[in-house]
């Protein structure tokens, strides 16, 4: 914990009730251990969506849906919203759990490595195992005609964007999120102070978790300080940051 557990404890009891569908899901991802945002971190995001009002999202990191449909609970009807996953297993569980969803017209699946799907929203070169739309349960696939016709519309800025994909992968995905960020949205990326351990020194970090402990270190650092953007570190969960684009 990075927060005392008393005061983290006494806080998460102050959280928003969520839909019976999300505590549902939520109990679920606990029971399994399949990592998701933390009471503290739902309501950051919560509080985010309700004062941003974004219209186009992205998230790099779809896991199971919790977070996609927690998103689709604060935004605006004519917001969308494309998330990113590549796990098999999550694969599965996520689109169960957004065809389950209202509203989910406004989400698309994007199945395959980060990497890739954000390079092709980047118009970039890069490939993806398809496109996954829930309300229509339709799949578009890279080599499929709808699939070319679909694409051109994720292919623009996005003024909200939330980062909780492979920690150890986050610097290099920077420079396509950046690309992709309109100038007045922001930048949210989750699990960065790796339970406190981040500000420990590489030495006392076991040797097999020391790349990703350096890895995440550089990443904050290249937040706090590009001149070129605004970023304030919050321990909230496991550690948020929000970033902006700094006009100079």
């Amino acid at each position: 914990m990075i927060v005392n557990e008393h005061i983290a404890a006494y806080l998460d009891s102050l959280a928003t009730t969520l839909p019976e569908s999300l505590e549902q899901l939520e109990q679920e991802a606990l029971i399994n251990e399949v990592p998701i945002i933390r009471k503290s971190a739902q309501e950051l995001l919560s509080f985010l969506l309700i004062l941003k009002k974004p219209k186009k999202v992205l998230e790099v990191g779809t896991a199971v849906g919790f977070s996609c449909l927690l998103m689709n609970e604060f935004l605006p009807l004519d917001s969308e919203i494309v998330t990113i996953e590549k796990v098999p297993m999550r694969i599965r569980s996520a689109k169960e759990n957004l065809d389950k969803a209202t509203n989910n017209q406004r989400i698309t699946l994007f199945v395959g490595e980060a990497m890739e799907a954000l390079k092709l929203l980047c118009k970039q070169s890069g490939s993806i195992e398809e496109i996954y739309i829930p309300k229509t349960k339709r799949s578009f696939f890279p080599n499929q005609k709808e699939f070319l016709e679909e694409l051109p519309r994720f292919q623009k800025k996005y003024d909200f964007i939330f980062m909780d994909a492979a920690k150890g992968q986050y610097m290099n995905f920077l420079p396509y999120i950046l690309e992709l960020l309109s100038d007045d949205g922001i930048l949210v990326t989750d699990n960065v102070l790796q339970e406190g351990s981040i500000a420990d020194s590489k030495f006392s970090i076991p040797r097999r978790e020391r790349t990703i402990h350096m890895r995440m270190r550089e990443y904050l650092f290249t937040l706090t300080h590009s001149k070129d953007l605004k970023t304030v570190v919050l321990a909230v969960g496991d550690g948020m940051t929000l970033t902006v684009k700094q006009s100079l």
